[in-house]
């Protein structure tokens, strides 16, 4: 019996040796207190994207019509996007393509300093974790990159969001709960933050002090007591990086881009 003991002792470790470097060990640090700049924000401006869904073959003229909510599409859904490579793919929340079935979808993008809409295809979805990853036929030079996937991202850490409802009109706020590095067997991380949302914001990119990419929004939460909403925070999810960028590669092979 000791013997058998001790072989499974010995196995053990074997086996702590192999997966420990790629899993969360340790306290997370404490945050990196750098506040989110102006400049920041003027780039996220410039990153500006949207994804709609309508039935509509084309909703360039709505654009032009600077979105007249008495000319649009009847039937539009839509919300944030997030550029995250230089050749059109762009990651948003999966209930924004929620009605998307038998429907066209769109990103809305800027170029040459204007909005132009583009017809998308979706890559891929993740209703569990509320992502989603579209791609069009569009450059995408200006796009986020992310934090350091191994690294902590702790609660406190200052952040702002570029959502196109409430994202350059919020004032940045903080993580409330901190992100731990990614490993080889994490998947989706829900995270939350402590600025409000409002819809359409849904989506959008959750951004750290120098501009990079932490994760997508999601949803927001209220506590309601009696007849007052009051708000709790907001929560987003970061996506398992290393993962999602071999379904990008995958995507350019099997369309002739890799």
């Amino acid at each position: 019996m000791d013997g058998w003991r001790r072989w499974i002792s010995g196995a053990l470790a074997a086996l702590g040796f192999l997966v420990l470097p790629g899993c969360v060990t340790g306290p997370a640090p404490p945050p990196d207190p750098t506040p989110v700049s102006k400049s920041v924000l003027r780039t996220a401006a410039r990153r500006l994207t949207a994804v709609v869904v309508s039935s509509q073959d084309d909703i360039n003229p709505w654009i032009g019509r600077k979105f007249s909510r008495d000319r649009g599409p009847e039937d539009a859904d839509g919300g944030s996007g997030v550029p995250i490579t230089a050749d059109g793919y762009i990651l948003t929340a999966d209930h924004v393509l929620a009605n998307s079935s038998q429907r066209n979808v769109f990103v809305i993008h800027g170029e040459n300093g204007r909005l132009r809409a583009h017809r998308a295809r979706i890559v891929w979805r993740s209703p569990h974790g509320d992502l989603a990853l579209v791609h069009a036929p569009i450059a995408t030079p200006n796009h986020y990159e992310w934090t350091p996937p191994r690294a902590w991202l702790p609660s406190g850490t200052p952040i702002m969001h570029a959502g196109i409802a409430t994202g350059f009109k919020s004032p940045p706020g903080r993580l409330i709960s901190s992100i731990p590095p990614e490993s080889a067997f994490s998947g989706n991380r829900l995270f939350k933050h402590d600025i409000p949302l409002e819809p359409g914001d849904s989506g959008g990119p959750v951004i750290d002090a120098r501009g990079r990419l932490v994760g997508v929004n999601s949803a927001v939460e209220f506590l309601v007591p009696l007849e007052t909403a009051f708000f709790i925070e907001s929560e987003a999810n970061r996506p398992n990086v290393g993962k999602l960028n071999s379904i990008i590669e995958r995507d350019r092979r099997r369309h002739g881009r890799g």
